[in-house]
């Protein structure tokens, strides 16, 4: 065999190994646990109880910078929910300059429901991401009721369906979760969405698997920024947001903070959580993958070079191996890449139905990826130029540079 065959069945072992031993990543059946009823303040988890005195007070912390075009579909989603126990809302304008923070009071006004409290807390000081900063000062202003037991951190363009916040709480404490994460549901409209999209929340649980996640004692540990039930003690314990201040991949970086200190995490796919941000053009997605793409390689070299080299093998390789094998004649050639390929679309396909997509884009995959790769490259390369890691008029440092 000559060497492109020996490459192509390089790239069969991986697809094998990634199908049987990452976790089953592909597999989309990580739901939010039913978790039983919450225990009261001093029972076990599991409790068979549904007072509403048995239901935590919950502090739900909104930050927001520019969201003024979301906000009428994200926010009243907020105000609706139907929570049995203590709820108020904290929304943090972080320097928005579209009136972010008036829209938000507005809507409370018009639609009314959950207690809103709108502030903001000015510029974040060195060292931290505008986010996180706008984070510690919602978890401020929540501290101010000394019985707030839960934080939800979620993002201002998701929308959440009525009995989220119960479901997420119920969850928690009948499992004894310090952490429950959602991947809230991506749109998925426009031509470019349907194509990058899904494969955006594949890689990503390829990357950090929900079973993996969600083992106790596992090293692995992620979560979906969108959506964040975090125990308050947990927090505390783990100096979170102190702890993360300048991660631009917070979410990440909150839950190996919580796991370091000792908490249960959970992370899974969301059946009622939505995110209603648009992303129309290939432009908008590439800004949204390649800002944070060269911080989740730790900004390395050689970390860069593995990667698209390892995106090159196992998503390239295997339609240029079966090209080349039928081109040339070589039966072992195509055959390698034409069953590495086979097992890559039917990973996939959990994904695309999970999205409700047409399975016809599972062999367009190889595609997804080298867009990815090139986004990847570009985020390295928007770093170096000093603009890496750059959102909405904010442009941040590599964690420990000059600057």
């Amino acid at each position: 065999m000559n060497a492109l065959t020996w490459i192509a069945v390089g790239s069969l072992v991986v697809w094998v190994w990634l199908l049987l031993g990452q976790g089953f990543f592909w597999r989309t059946d990580i739901r939010l646990p039913s978790g039983g009823q919450p225990a009261d303040p001093g029972g076990e988890p599991g409790a068979n109880l549904d007072d509403e005195e048995c239901w935590p007070a919950v502090a739900v912390v909104v930050p927001a910078r520019d969201e003024a075009a979301v906000l009428p579909v994200s926010l009243p989603s907020l105000l609706a929910q139907d929570y049995p126990g203590p709820v108020e809302i904290f929304l943090v304008d972080d320097g928005s300059t579209d009136d972010t923070g008036k829209l938000a009071r507005e809507l409370a006004d018009e639609h009314g429901g959950l207690p809103l409290t709108v502030d903001s807390p000015g510029e974040p000081p060195p060292g931290w991401t505008g986010k996180l900063w706008a984070v510690r000062h919602g978890m401020t202003l929540a501290g101010a009721r000394p019985d707030t037991e839960y934080l939800l951190l979620t993002d201002a363009d998701i929308a959440h369906e009525p009995d989220s916040l119960r479901e997420l709480v119920r969850a928690a404490r009948g499992s004894g979760l310090d952490l429950v994460s959602q991947m809230a549901r991506l749109r998925v409209a426009t031509v470019w969405e349907r194509l990058i999209v899904p494969a955006f929340v594949y890689f990503f649980a390829q990357l950090y698997p929900f079973r993996w996640v969600n083992r106790a004692g596992a090293r692995t540990a992620a979560a979906a920024g969108g959506c964040v039930l975090l125990r308050r003690e947990a927090a505390e314990r783990a100096r979170v947001p102190e702890a993360v201040r300048h991660a631009v991949i917070d979410d990440v970086a909150l839950a190996r903070a919580v796991k370091r200190g000792g908490g249960r995490i959970w992370l899974g796919l969301a059946d009622r959580v939505d995110s209603v941000r648009p992303y129309p053009r290939l432009a908008e997605l590439w800004r949204m993958v390649s800002r944070s793409a060269y911080a989740q390689l730790r900004h390395s070299p050689p970390l860069l070079v593995a990667t698209v080299a390892g995106l090159a093998l196992v998503y390239l390789v295997p339609p240029v191996a079966l090209c080349a094998g039928l081109v040339a004649d070589r039966p072992a050639l195509w055959a390698a890449g034409a069953a590495a390929w086979a097992l890559m679309a039917a990973t996939y396909v959990p994904m695309l139905r999970y999205y409700r997509q047409t399975l016809w884009l599972a062999p367009l995959l190889p595609v997804t990826a080298l867009l990815y790769l090139l986004m990847t490259l570009d985020s390295a390369v928007r770093h170096y130029q000093g603009r890496g890691a750059a959102w909405k008029g904010r442009t941040y440092a590599r964690p420990g540079a000059a600057p």
